[in-house]
């Protein structure tokens, strides 16, 4: 299976890039993983809704020219579907079964995604109803793939 993440802006913290490369590594041994970084745009704080849905609309323009054609989209939004980690990993297992072995996840910027990427994901997936900032959202994502897969092979680690 090829799982890529495309992410929008640049992984400055250095114990999330640690974190990052361990569960990156430890996926290796059940998947080929790629993560793709975007530039961000930069946004000042005070923005109106117009400029809001501007920025993301030029974030979304580059995730959308890094998106394999025929990946199976899911799309880390707030407004999505939250599953337990057996439930991830069920839905990758479905995914395997059905053929899909591109599997693109999509983190968006501090804004959010654009309405563009939305529409092109297959599947939005949210962790919570928290807001969490889109960089960490990187970590959390390789990890709960990595015990996601660690259960599909009823290996130990998720309890």
């Amino acid at each position: 299976m090829n799982i890529s993440i495309l992410t929008v802006g640049k992984l400055k913290e250095k114990y999330l890039k640690q974190g990052i490369d361990e569960y990156t590594k430890r996926l290796g041994a059940y998947a080929k993983i790629t993560i793709t970084e975007v530039p961000d745009e930069k946004a000042p704080e005070n923005l109106s809704p117009e400029d809001m849905r501007i920025i993301k609309q030029k974030e979304g323009d580059r995730l959308l020219t890094k998106i394999p054609q025929d990946a199976h989209v899911i799309a880390l939004a707030i407004e999505g579907q939250m599953l337990t980690s057996e439930q991830l990993a069920a839905n990758l297992n479905q995914l395997a079964l059905y053929g899909k072995s591109k599997i693109c996840y999509v983190i968006g910027g501090s804004l959010g995604l654009s309405d563009e990427v939305l529409n092109r994901s297959n599947e939005k997936l949210s962790f919570s109803k928290m807001t969490f900032p889109h960089q960490l959202m990187r970590l959390i994502l390789v990890e709960q793939v990595y015990r996601g897969f660690r259960i599909m092979r009823g290996e130990p680690y998720h309890k």
